[in-house]
């Protein structure tokens, strides 16, 4: 397995989410909070009508009894009147009012309070003209409106109870108008109005909604009438959406592309048949009718086929796999069929599909069932590279990066004859790439491309571009004229790790503490026999971690692929080391979960040595417990067990024999060369960062050997 750094996680088992108390509003509602006019206006109807309709719409006395009790609470001037003696019962009609008078001031005050308009003077009728409507909302004759969902209809509610719709104008000031007079203002969320124009409404839409489908259904079928997207005639909904060139300018060439020096000698073998046809077919070769370009994402696939269409000279088809799915079943195959008429009457052409695997899936595959529209397209596009009538020079480059979901009936041969893998760039590979992207940069002496592509392996073309272009803002953002190697080097550890958290707050304590964990990392790393040197140490934060050790991973062992036992138990040491130095400096009671990260990469390495690599005498070369099978393949989500509960047991004990037998080599190296860790710390506290050689300083001042075991 690739060494990779060993970040620190410090995270609290306790997170605290502060809590805000909302406060609370304790409002009453309008009708609880009446007018003296509303008050008096009750008054009235009572002196006018002995026997009151008991209908609570049209009887004011609970609210009355809620304004008495609240008023009684909000003005402390009326507490005496509590205990003054109960207004008396309203006289007949006949009755004057001055004979009425209640004995008490409060009672007193609304009798002499000026009584309100009639509520006759309020527009007849279901609907108010606006005009009315804004009148009787100045007016204090309006308690609440609810608009339609549209806003252009609006339904109110008069004091007296009555109801009224009103269409609404577009008039910014309404709702400031209605806040004002303090009206209460609803949305309905159902239709969008009442009456008329709600029936009209319901009537209308079912018509017009199938009325849209039947003419969006007939241009689909490309009608007869009209021209493209008029009434009944053909719209380009099964057209191809690919971008044609007669006489591509992409401006790219193959001296534009560096790292994939295979996959350019394979694609320029097809340049070539296109520009001297005859060299070949002198020999009996025919054109490939197909070249899929595979590989990890950035790693310069469309940006071969873009070299391709510059270099052929011949037209040139684009579009994307995606573009062929659509809602309605049958679009995707028109839309193959349409592209492939296009490129046959330009003959010999390229066509490029990018991601094809949108619409090259297994047929019928996965936990739920094929999907109709997506299977018509591939069956389209199958038949189209070489189906019944045949498919004459027209040449089809695709890209992907899952190959592995492919159908196979899109990989044989006659369809796509060859499979160009463009894989990840070696170091010469890297320094060609850096050269490609710092054109235009203006760069310091002191820029090495073979030191950058060393420390850069596993990067793709995007990847170093990425970098570059980083390194490049940072200088701008230093004020800078030109790009030196820190740049470049902070760029690195900022894609790698984060950005720097410059602003956190870190304590003495914890900065040691992460100091030594760091240290033991290095130590042990440094110290393991045929292990990866050390590039960088720091305690700076980065992303989720508190600092990080970096290692420079070997490159043929990372273009292999092939680790030896040795390697990985040496690199489950080197994992352990910074719990290890925790342990030893801080004591085991002050360990923290830094390490918890480590644990896992350990543990993983452990089972994988038990169960796949043949690494344990007690299960020898056998494989158990294999990978889970790929959900989208139609294939199981986890692995059948395939081995016994004495079985499982023993894989258990060989992997705790493995993590043990780590930290005892950990354990030993850390205090052997307990003084190489206090240094190593210190300098980590007052540096924040150590690189590589002034790393290695440090044991050879100590004279410090390598472990053996």
């Amino acid at each position: 397995m690739a060494a990779a750094p060993h970040p620190l996680l410090l995270t609290s088992s306790l997170h605290t989410t502060p809590f805000h108390p909302r406060p609370s509003l304790f409002l009453l509602p309008r009708n609880t909070r009446p007018s003296s006019k509303l008050i008096q206006s009750h008054l009235h109807k009572n002196q006018t009508n002995p026997n009151p309709n008991p209908n609570p719409r049209s009887s004011l006395a609970k609210p009355l009894a809620t304004a008495l009790l609240f008023s009684s609470l909000a003005h402390p001037a009326f507490a005496a009147d509590e205990i003054a003696p109960p207004i008396p019962p309203p006289a007949p009609a006949a009755q004057s009012e001055t004979a009425a008078t209640p004995s008490s001031p409060f009672g007193q005050a609304l009798l002499n309070a000026p009584k309100p308009q009639a509520s006759s003077d309020l527009p007849e009728g279901a609907q108010w003209r606006y005009s009315e409507f804004l009148n009787a909302v100045k007016k204090g004759k309006v308690e609440r409106v609810r608009f339609s969902k549209d806003g252009g209809v609006l339904q109110l509610t008069a004091v007296d109870g009555r109801r009224a719709t009103v269409i609404v104008p577009n008039d910014p000031d309404l709702i400031d108008i209605l806040a004002m007079n303090g009206v209460d203002i609803t949305v309905s969320e159902g239709e969008a109005g009442n009456g008329l124009l709600g029936f009209i409404g319901n009537l209308l839409f079912p018509f017009l909604a199938f009325a849209g489908l039947f003419l969006l259904f007939r241009r689909a079928q490309g009608g007869p009438g009209g021209g493209p997207g008029g009434l009944g005639g053909p719209m380009d909904f099964g057209r191809s959406k690919s971008k044609f060139q007669e006489v591509p300018e992409t401006g790219v060439t193959f001296a534009d592309v560096a790292g994939a020096d295979q996959a350019k000698l394979e694609l320029q073998e097809v340049v070539d048949f296109l520009k001297n046809p005859d060299k070949y077919t002198a020999l009996g070769a025919k054109i490939p009718k197909g070249c899929l370009l595979v590989g990890p994402p950035g790693t310069g696939k469309t940006l071969l086929a873009r070299a391709v269409a510059g270099e052929a000279g011949v037209p040139f088809f684009s579009c994307a796999a995606s573009e062929f799915v659509e809602l309605f079943v049958g679009v995707g195959a028109s839309r193959v069929r349409d592209l492939f008429e296009k490129a046959k009457s330009k003959a010999p052409c390229i066509v490029f599909i990018d991601e094809i695997d949108a619409v090259g899936r297994q047929r019928g595959a996965g936990l739920g069932g094929g999907n109709d529209e997506r299977e018509q397209t591939i069956n389209q596009l199958l038949t189209e590279m070489d189906g019944f009538s045949g498919n004459s020079g027209v040449i089809v480059l695709a890209a992907t990066n899952r190959p592995d979901v492919l159908d196979a009936a899109l990989l044989r041969p006659g369809r796509f004859d060859r499979q160009v893998t463009v894989d990840r760039p070696d170091v010469a590979g890297r320094v060609k790439i850096l050269q490609v992207h710092s054109r235009g940069k203006a760069l310091a002496k002191d820029v090495d491309f073979e030191k950058i592509a060393r420390r850069t392996p596993g990067f793709t073309g995007a990847d170093l571009q990425n970098l570059m272009n980083e390194a490049a803002i940072l200088a701008a953002r230093r004020d800078l004229k030109e790009i030196s190697k820190d740049e470049i080097s902070d760029a690195l550890e900022r894609i790698i790790a984060g950005p720097e958290k410059k602003n956190a707050v870190v304590s003495e304590e914890k900065k040691k503490l992460v100091a030594y964990h760091e240290a033991g990392h290095a130590l042990v790393g440094a110290l393991m026999p045929e292990y990866d040197p050390v590039a960088k140490i720091s305690i700076i934060p980065r992303g989720q971690a508190g600092g990080l050790t970096f290692f420079a991973p070997s490159e043929e062992r990372l273009e292999s692929g092939l680790y030896s036992k040795s390697y990985l138990e040496n690199q489950m040491a080197v994992a352990l080391g910074g719990r290890v130095a925790e342990e030893v400096i801080f004591g085991d009671e002050n360990v923290t979960t830094g390490a918890s990260n480590d644990f896992m990469q350990v543990s993983r390495v452990a089972r994988q040595m038990v169960e796949r690599f043949g690494f344990s005498k007690k299960i020898g070369q056998v494989a158990i417990g294999g990978p889970g099978g790929n959900p989208f393949l139609g294939q199981q989500m986890s692995s059948q067990k395939d081995y016994s509960m004495a079985t499982a047991d023993v894989v258990d004990a060989e992997v705790r024999e493995l993590v043990e037998l780590a930290y005892s080599r950990a354990k030993k190296i850390i205090t052997t060369h307990i003084d190489i860790l206090h240094k190593l710390a210190q300098l980590l506290i007052e540096k924040e960062s150590v690189d590589g050689e002034e790393f290695m300083s440090l044991f050879i001042d100590g004279q410090a050997e390598l472990y053996v075991g």
